[in-house]
C-alpha cells in the first residue's frame, strides 16, 4: 500500500493527466451559430488551470510586535489552452462567444456594449473535472459566473510542425468545489468523511 492511499479505498492518487473541461457555452444555439454541432464537453481542451485565490491581510504594528488580520478573498483569472483544429472551429466559437457577449466592430451600425449578463450568458458554464483511473470525477470545480477575458492565438512559424492553440482567459466571481462521493459545498472546502 502506497503512503497516499487509504487501504480501505484502494484508489490511486490524483492525476494531472485525468480531466476534461464542459463549456455549455460552447453548445449553445448562438454558438453553434459559426461550428458543427459542437458538444459542450471540450475534448480539443490541451491544458487547464485549477481554480486559485488569495487572501489580501491587514497588519498592526504595536510596541515592535506585529498583528496580522485577513482581509478580501480574490479568486485569480484562469487560463484554458485549446487547440484549433478545422471542426469543431474553436476561434469561430470564441469569436461568436465574444459578440454574444456585446462586442461589436467599429464599422457596425448598432450601438450595442458588452455588459457582464450578456458575457456569462454567451459563456454559460466553466466546469472542469478531475478524474480517477475509471473516469470517475474525484474534483469538481464549477466556476460562478465566468466570462471571457483575454483571447491569445499562437504563433504561425514555418518551422513549427505542432497543432495551433489558442489561449483563453477566463474570469469569474467564484468557485465552488465538489469531491468525489461526498457532496458540494460552497466555495473551496472539501466535504469528506469526518476522521
Amino acid at each position: 500500500m502506497a503512503f497516499w492511499t487509504d487501504g480501505s479505498l484502494g484508489k490511486d492518487p490524483k492525476r494531472n493527466f485525468r480531466w476534461r473541461v464542459t463549456i455549455n457555452g460552447f453548445n449553445s444555439t448562438a454558438a453553434n451559430a459559426a461550428s458543427d454541432g459542437t458538444d459542450s464537453l471540450v475534448w480539443w481542451a490541451k491544458k487547464v488551470q485549477k481554480p486559485n485565490y488569495t487572501t489580501a491581510e491587514s497588519k498592526h504594528v504595536y510596541l515592535g510586535h506585529t498583528f496580522y488580520w485577513p482581509g478580501k478573498t480574490e479568486w485569480q483569472e484562469i487560463t484554458l489552452t485549446l487547440v484549433d483544429p478545422v471542426s469543431p472551429n474553436a476561434t469561430a466559437i470564441l469569436n461568436k462567444i465574444v459578440e454574444d457577449s456585446g462586442y461589436q466592430l467599429p464599422s457596425t451600425t448598432k450601438s450595442i456594449t458588452q455588459s457582464k449578463s450578456k458575457s456569462v450568458a454567451a459563456l454559460n458554464s466553466v466546469v472542469i473535472e478531475q478524474l480517477d483511473a475509471e473516469g470517475d470525477p474525484v474534483e469538481t470545480w464549477t466556476l460562478q459566473n465566468p466570462f471571457i477575458k483575454k483571447i491569445s492565438f499562437s504563433d504561425l512559424d514555418y518551422e513549427k510542425d505542432d497543432l495551433p492553440t489558442v489561449d483563453t482567459g477566463l474570469r469569474y466571481d467564484w468557485a465552488t468545489c465538489k469531491t468525489g462521493k461526498f457532496g458540494s459545498v460552497p466555495f473551496f472546502a472539501t466535504n469528506g468523511p469526518a476522521n
